[in-house]
C-alpha cells in the first residue's frame, strides 16, 4: 500500500511511491512513533511509449525499501494480435533472506536476519497469449536467465549460512539457472460475486547444463460473494517443487502476505505448502468498514525434504493459524487500514497501512 503521484512530460509518465505498510508491535508510544517515521520506502516508475516504434513500450520502475531494493525494466513491442505482446523483461532484486533462513522471535511474531543477503538477476523474454473466445481467460509463458547470489551484510559473498549449511545447490555463492515458465489465469465478476482462479508452471535446469532440474507447480483460487452489504471472500492457495532444488526455490510460509500473526517464513519452510485466508467485511459507514479474519498455513510435513532442512533446524512448527479484525477507513486524503492478529501462541501483532495517498 502506499501512495502515487503520477507527471506527465509529452508521452511519457512518471510514477511516484511513497509505501507505509508496516507490522507494529511496540506498545511503546516513543519507539512507536520512530517506528512510523521509519517505515516510508520509496518507488519510482517511468513509462515512454514509442521508444522506436510507435506501438512500443519501455516501462522502468524501482523500489527502495529499508532493507531492500528491486529494479524491474520491461521492454514491450506491438506483434499480430494472434502472437501476443512480447516484451524483453530485465529484474534485478536485493534483500535480507529472512524468509528461508531467518530465526522466529518474540513467539513467532518476527524473524531475525542471520546476515544472509539474496542478489537475484532475472533476463528474459515473456508474451501473454490473448483468448479467442473469452476475455476473463489469459496465459502468459516465459523463458528467463536467472542468476542467484549470496553475500554477507557486509558485501562478502558467502556460500554457507552460519551454521555451516550449503545455501546454494551449486556449494558456491552463486547458481545460475534456465527456466521456463507458463501461467493460466481465470476470473468471472458480476453483481454479487467474483472468482479468480490461476495456475503457474516453472521448469528450471542449472548452467551450465547437467540432469539437475526442478519443477515448481503453484495454484491460487479465490471466490468473493456479496452477503447483502457484506462481503464474504476465501482464499486458498499451495504448491510444491520437486527435483534438484535449492533451500531459496522452497516455500515460506508466514508473514503479512500469507498468515498474518507471524514473521516472514517464520511458520516452516517446505517442499510444499498449503494457505487459506477467509475474511468477513461488513460496512460500519459510507467510509468504515470491519474486517473479520482468519489465516492458516501449513507445509505438509515436507520440511524435512528441503535441503539442510532450514526450517526444523531453525525451531518452525510447519503449521501455524492467525485471527484478528481490522477496520479500513476512507478519507478524502487516503485510504487507512489497520489490523490486529493473534498467533497460535496467543501473541498479537498489529499491521498498519495507508493507500491512495494525495501527494
Amino acid at each position: 500500500m502506499g501512495a502515487n503521484k503520477s507527471v506527465h512530460v509529452g508521452r511519457s509518465k512518471l510514477d511516484i511511491g511513497v509505501d507505509f505498510t508496516r507490522r507494529l508491535c511496540s506498545s511503546d508510544m516513543k519507539r512507536l512513533s520512530r517506528c512510523l517515521v521509519s517505515m516510508a520506502t520509496g518507488s519510482l516508475r517511468w513509462k515512454q511509449p514509442g521508444l522506436i516504434y510507435y506501438s512500443d513500450l519501455l516501462d522502468i520502475s524501482w523500489h527502495k525499501g529499508l532493507h531492500d531494493s528491486d529494479v524491474l525494466v520491461t521492454y514491450r513491442y506491438h506483434r499480430p494480435r494472434d502472437i501476443g505482446p512480447p516484451s524483453l523483461t530485465i529484474k534485478h532484486s536485493v534483500s535480507p533472506e529472512v524468509r528461508i533462513h531467518g530465526i522466529p522471535m518474540n513467539s513467532f511474531r518476527h524473524s531475525q536476519s542471520q546476515g544472509v543477503r539474496l542478489s537475484e538477476l532475472s533476463i528474459g523474454f515473456d508474451y501473454v497469449e490473448p483468448s479467442e473466445s473469452d476475455s476473463t481467460k489469459g496465459k502468459a509463458t516465459g523463458v528467463y536467465f536467472k542468476r542467484f547470489h549470496f553475500s554477507h551484510d557486509g558485501g562478502r559473498s558467502i556460500s554457507t549460512d552460519r551454521d555451516g549449511f550449503q545455501l546454494t545447490r551449486s556449494g558456491s555463492p552463486s547458481d545460475n539457472v534456465i527456466a521456463v515458465s507458463q501461467e493460466s489465469r481465470f476470473q468471472e465478476e458480476n453483481d454479487n460475486s467474483f472468482t479468480n482462479f490461476s495456475v503457474h508452471m516453472e521448469l528450471g535446469t542449472a548452467i551450465p547444463p547437467t540432469l539437475l532440474t526442478y519443477y515448481r507447480f503453484e495454484v491460487t483460487a479465490a471466490r468473493g460473494i456479496k452477503l447483502g452489504p457484506a462481503l464474504f471472500f476465501s482464499r486458498m492457495s499451495g504448491g510444491t517443487v520437486k527435483g534438484s532444488f535449492a533451500p531459496y526455490q522452497a516455500f515460506a510460509i508466514g508473514g503479512p502476505s500469507s498468515v498474518r500473526g507471524y514473521g516472514e517464513g517464520a511458520i516452516g519452510v517446505g517442499q510444499s505448502c498449503l494457505l487459506s485466508t477467509t475474511e468477513l467485511s461488513i460496512p460500519l459507514s459510507k467510509k468504515l468498514t470491519g474486517v473479520i479474519f482468519l489465516d492458516c498455513g501449513s507445509d505438509l510435513w515436507s520440511s524435512d525434504k528441503v535441503p539442510n532442512n532450514p526450517g526444523e533446524r531453525h525451531g518452525k512448527p510447519g503449521f501455524g493459524s492467525g485471527i484478528g479484525v481490522g477496520i479500513r477507513f476512507k478519507t478524502p486524503l487516503a485510504h487507512v487500514q489497520v489490523d490486529y492478529a493473534i498467533n497460535a501462541f496467543q501473541k498479537g501483532t498489529a499491521y498498519f497501512g495507508i493507500s491512495d495517498l494525495l501527494i
